[in-house]
């Protein structure tokens, strides 16, 4: 009995005829989740970073710790060198701590004889100095009496807390 070289559509074997295999349908339509489509979109960017810095830019404030997380900023990573963006004040600071930051990012990313970073290169950045909150001060309450229209009455309150509050000119 000769065997049927003919297989179900579904067998990922070529049939007789030398024609490809079964594949089902992939296309669906409806809703995805985004997850599936980070790694598309981020491939490009990240294609031409090393896998190294894009670790550090992700998980800095682990690193660093939220108070140099804030003013400071990994840029490139060559040749041993990690280059870090920070503002004047925190350059000094991180000249101190290079040694123990140099360990610890060593340790945690696995860099170990030549692939270990050796150096850290600070580059001033004025743009990633901190801005400071503004601090609203508190208007003196002003109290106004004999209007009867209420929203006249607190534009009134408002203005005049505005004008008892404000700083003289020198």
């Amino acid at each position: 009995m000769e065997e049927d070289r003919t297989l179900n559509k579904r067998s990922n074997e070529p049939n007789a005829q030398g024609k490809a295999p079964f594949k089902p349908k992939t296309t669906t339509y409806g809703t995805k989740q985004i997850g599936a489509f980070v790694t598309q979109i981020t491939q490009p960017a990240f294609k031409k970073k090393s896998p190294i810095l894009i670790r550090l830019a992700l998980n800095w404030e682990e690193f660093v710790g939220p108070y140099i997380a804030q003013q400071t900023e990994p840029r490139r990573l060559s040749a041993g060198t990690l280059t870090l963006a920070c503002s004047g004040p925190v350059a000094m600071e991180l000249q101190h701590q290079s040694v123990q930051l140099l360990e610890r990012i060593n340790a945690s990313c696995g860099l170990r004889g030549v692939h270990a970073i050796e150096r850290i290169k600070l580059v001033q950045d004025h743009a990633l100095r901190p801005v400071a909150p503004k601090t609203q001060r508190k208007l003196p309450a002003v109290s106004v009496e004999g209007v009867e229209n209420d929203e006249l009455r607190t534009a009134l309150e408002q203005l005049g807390a505005y004008v008892k509050g404000k700083r003289p000119r020198r």
